[in-house]
């Protein structure tokens, strides 16, 4: 059995013996960086309500949709506090001490900043309902120190939508709930492309811009 296929059995099984707990277990760990996929957690939940609704001899643990579906939202904001928080206290520091070596300054720092604070609720928000990105989110606003309460409130809002699909899938594809899983594998290699070509572009202006403040700061002063 490879590593991939352990790590898959062990999840089933944590939701098939802890139901409701196991679903916000996972979907915290799975939110606070760490390699658990929402995309087999929440489908197979909903498989498990569909088995429920469909079997009579089934004798799993008896769940509903909605109730699933607000343990994976709850699971998901417990997990984005702890990332909220290591992105706080450790997130600034290791960024200034490293950040020239990214092309990045105090002043970029600052901006992001100022940037979260303007919009961070709504990227936020946008963040939960996108593969790989939703994960991370939470480093930056932290760094950002963006309000925790709008933080917390948007996390969960952000969640719900993302939680309620990917539940709602499982159930309704039932004992073909894993088809779900090779369609995420695509969606997540597009999504990945797309932020390597944002940070490349990002990299290109922030040199741009640092290079254009060197030369800013050596013109003479004409008064």
């Amino acid at each position: 059995m490879s590593i991939v296929e352990w790590g898959t059995s062990l999840i089933l099984n944590w939701i098939s013996d802890f139901g409701y707990v196991g679903i916000a277990l996972l979907m915290a760990l799975e939110s606070a960086c760490m390699p658990v996929p929402s995309e087999i957690v929440m489908p197979f939940a909903g498989y498990l309500v569909y088995q429920a609704d469909t079997d009579p001899l089934y004798d799993g643990t008896v769940m509903s949709l909605v109730g699933i579906t607000l343990a994976g939202a709850f699971g998901c904001t417990l997990g984005s506090i702890l990332a909220y928080f290591v992105g706080k206290h450790a997130g600034r520091p290791l960024i200034l001490k490293y950040g020239r070596y990214v092309l990045l300054r105090k002043k970029h720092l600052d901006l992001a900043d100022r940037w979260f604070e303007k919009y961070g609720e709504a990227a936020t928000f946008i963040a939960r309902l996108l593969p790989v990105v939703r994960t991370f989110i939470s480093l930056p606003a932290g760094i950002a120190r963006m309000d925790f309460k709008k933080f917390v409130f948007y996390s969960f809002a952000g969640s719900l939508p993302w939680t309620a699909m990917l539940a709602y899938v499982g159930y309704a594809l039932g004992p073909r709930w894993e088809d779900i899983v090779e369609f995420f594998h695509g969606l997540d290699a597009l999504v990945i492309a797309v932020v390597v070509v944002i940070v490349v572009y990002y990299a290109y202006k922030l040199r741009k811009d640092g290079l254009d403040d060197d030369a800013e700061e050596q013109k003479p002063d004409q008064s």
